[in-house]
Order: C-alpha cells, then structure tokens, then sequence
C-alpha cells in the first residue's frame, strides 16, 4: 500500500482519516509518511505533556499545602499514591480507546478530559479543605496518566520498525518532560508569592489549546480503529506481562519517584518547600530527555542490552542513596538521586523499544513473513504498551507506599530504598533469562526453534 487520503472512514466517523498506511515501504516513507508521522507526533507529544503535567499536579501541591491545611507527611504519600494508582488503571481503557475513536479524535477527547481534575483542584484549594476532598479531587487527576498510553498506541502505528525505538522515545520523553515544567513553573509562582490557584489558572487554557491542536494537525489511522480485539490477544502473551514487570523497575522508579521526590527532600532532610522546588524538577528533567536516547542505544544495540545494565546502575544508585540517607548527607543523597532519574529515563526508552521487537521475533519464529510479520509485530505491539504502560505506573504506587511506611516506621526512606534495590535486582535476572541468556547447545527441532528466538530476542 503506497497510497494515502484523508477522507472519511468506511465506518461514518468524521474528522481527518488516512485509509491506506504503510511506514515500512521506503518509497510511501520519504515521499509522504514521514511527514504525516512526524506532524502526529508532535502534537502528540503536546497533549501527552501536559496529561503528564495535570497527573504529577498533586506532587507540587502538596507543596504548598503548609500545616494550616492539617495534612501530615504520611497523609501527603497516600494521596499522591491514590492520584498515581488512579493514572496507572487509566491506561487501560485509554490504550483501547484508540482503537475505537481514533488516535485523533481520542487524542482531542483526552486532552479536553484534563479540564476536569484541574477546574476541581481550583475549586478546593484552600486550607480547611478536609482529607476525604483532597483525596477525591486527587483521584480526578489520575486521568492524566492514561493519556500516555493512548499516545503511545496510536504513534507507534505510525512509525516503521527501524525507528520505533526513537519515535516511542521520543514521544515518551516529550510527555514525561510535563513532570518537570508543572514543578518548574510551581517554583516560579512559589517564588513570585504566589498561590496554588494560579499555577491551575496557568494550565486551563494550555489544556483548550493542546485540544484545538490536535483537531487541527493530526490525523487517524483506519488500520488501527476497530481493533478491540489486539488487546485481548496482546493480554493472553506472557511477553506482555514480562515487560510490565521490567517496566514497573523503570517508568514506575520515574513516576513514583516524581511524586516522591519534594517530600523526601522536605520530611527527611528539612528542607522548605521552595528550597525542594528548586531541586525536584532537575531529576525528572534529566529522565525524560534521556529518554530517546535511551530508545536510540537500544536501537543501535538491542533494548535488553542496554536495560540490563541499566538496572545495573540504579541499584548502584540506590545503594549509594542507602548510604547518603544513613550518614544525613543532603548533598550526596540529591545529587545520586538525580544520577538514578536519569537511568529510569534510559530504561523507559529501551524498554518500549524491545516491545515492537518481540512481537516482530514471535512473528517471525512463527514463520510469518514480509507484510504478514509486520501487521502481526504491529498489531500486538500497539494494543500491549497501554497494559504495559497501566502496569508498570503502578510501580509509582508502590513507591509511594514504600515511603509512606517507611517513614511511619523508622522516620527516613531508608527502608523504601533497601526494598527497590531488591527490586531491581529481581528485574536484571529477569531481563538476562528471558531476554538474553542462550540456551545450551540444541539436541533436536525444538530446541534450534528455541535458540533461533532467544538469539532474536538478544537484538530486540
């Protein structure tokens, strides 16, 4: 197929519809896809960015929640734990979503849903607010977090194989990077004395202009609508419940930590709540522009390369914040916190990248073919990130508890740190059996099916 159009699906729907799509045929790529791609991506990439923005709100809130609000530290962790839960069950119906409006048109809803948690969190801020209040506007937030699984859905349709690995990243990357501006501008309106109401007044119309955007600029894809059934399919292989534990090691590390971050820095180590603003936007910065890199190496050297030794540097890390907590050193404990965002940001680019590739390896162990394996590749790959992207945000809510406990416990996250480090452990054995230990020499058919998957699933 070389040939595209915008007009209507054979379905009835309105909006800006491309029929036919074909990323992997070089000719249909240079002279016209890669434009289309791109425009999608961009606008994506806007939408999805400030999703991230209006789900990570409450970690910055919370910051301006002083003790005339009556909230302790341990109350502050559940509801960032409750907003993180909420954005990680979102990713579900938002991945089929896709599927059934478009990746545009879903794109246009998704974006206008964000008004919600945002016009309510202007209407309660306010000290006497009580506990249960909070926790449900909290809970509205959430839906900031399904907006990356849909996104995620809907670019990697786009994109042909050999680029997947930048195009997710980058998708990826641009979307996480919400996390450090809404902290970024928290510490603007923070230090021009400022209240909470007006960083929520400063994102309303930014949620109205992303919508109108995206029903300008992008486009849906007729391939992908009407696949309900992928995710179904996607849910019954064990490769998609393998990479949502190893995703819960890296974007959950990102997104709980997001969350986490500030109130570690003001509960442990005393710091104001400005003074921890100047500091918590630079770790989620730096993970979320690492990210396509992340996605570039594991193009380049295969995506369970380089998240192996990924998960070998966080636990370093995480051993030296063990270290820095024990010996109350502010510095050393900021700065290794900073050094492990960045390594999450490196192992949620390679990640995403091996997900395409392993359902292409499966497609061709199975002895599919040409257009066949890649439909396959493509079909599964699209329909497993949203669970993937669902599961692994969970890890940010077992963070969150993690800290929660550990400072009810012993009054430090010592004990949340020791837990994670094990953690990642578990994920690098995890990564290296599957992913790429070979097998021994084989002895029949079977086992050289085997070796030829396992060999595939070194470069994925």
């Amino acid at each position: 197929m070389t040939a595209t159009g915008t007009d209507p699906a054979p379905t009835g729907g309105g909006g800006r519809w491309i029929r036919d799509w074909d990323p992997e045929d070089e000719t249909f790529w240079t002279t016209t896809g890669e434009r289309i791609a791109r425009r999608n991506l961009f606008f994506s990439v806007l939408s999805e960015h400030i999703g991230f923005s209006i789900w990570t709100l409450w970690s910055v809130l919370v910051l301006f929640m002083g003790p005339e609000y009556g909230l302790s530290p341990a109350d502050k962790f559940l509801l960032t734990s409750v907003v993180t839960l909420v954005g990680a069950v979102a990713r579900v119906p938002y991945t089929f979503a896709v599927a059934v409006f478009g990746g545009r048109n879903w794109t246009i809803i998704s974006a206008g849903l964000l008004l919600v948690p945002t016009v309510a969190a202007f209407a309660v801020m306010e000290p006497g607010t009580s506990f249960a209040t909070f926790l449900w506007t909290g809970l509205l937030a959430g839906i900031g977090g399904g907006n990356f699984a849909s996104s995620m859905t809907n670019i990697n349709a786009f994109f042909p194989m050999r680029q997947k690995g930048w195009a997710l990243g980058l998708n990826a990357g641009g979307g996480n990077i919400g996390v450090p501006v809404i902290q970024l501008v928290a510490l603007a309106v923070i230090g021009a004395g400022g209240g909470p109401r007006v960083l929520l007044g400063i994102y309303i119309p930014l949620i109205v202009i992303a919508a109108v955007l995206a029903a300008v600029f992008m486009d849906n894809l007729a391939s992908v609508k009407n696949d309900t059934g992928a995710a179904r399919d996607a849910a019954k292989e064990a490769h998609t419940w393998i990479m949502s534990f190893l995703y819960v090691g890296t974007f959950g590390s990102f997104i709980g930590y997001s969350f986490a971050f500030g109130q570690v820095l003001t509960t442990q180590f005393g710091r104001t709540p400005l003074q921890a603003a100047y500091l918590t936007f630079v770790g989620p910065l730096l993970g979320s522009l690492v990210r396509p890199l992340g996605g570039r190496l594991a193009d380049r050297y295969g995506g369970a390369r380089i998240t192996l030794w990924t998960y070998v540097a966080m636990a370093a890390a995480t051993a030296v914040l063990i270290v820095a907590g024990e010996q109350r050193s502010p510095a050393l404990f900021t700065v290794t916190f900073v050094v492990l965002f960045a390594l999450t940001g490196l192992g949620n680019g390679s990640t995403y990248k091996m997900i395409p590739g392993i359902f292409q390896a499966k497609a061709l162990a199975a002895g599919l073919t040409g257009e066949a394996a890649v439909r396959y590749g493509r079909r599964l790959s699209g329909a497993s990130m949203g669970l993937i992207g669902a599961v692994g945000a969970l890890g940010g809510v077992g963070i969150n508890l993690a800290f929660r406990q550990s400072f009810l416990s012993s009054g430090t996250g010592t004990g949340a740190f020791a837990a994670f480090l094990a953690c990642y452990a578990v994920c690098f054995v995890v990564t290296w059996a599957v992913y790429l230990r070979r097998p021994a020499a084989p002895v029949a058919a079977e086992s050289a099916t085997e070796e030829k998957r396992q060999l595939s699933y070194a470069d994925v």
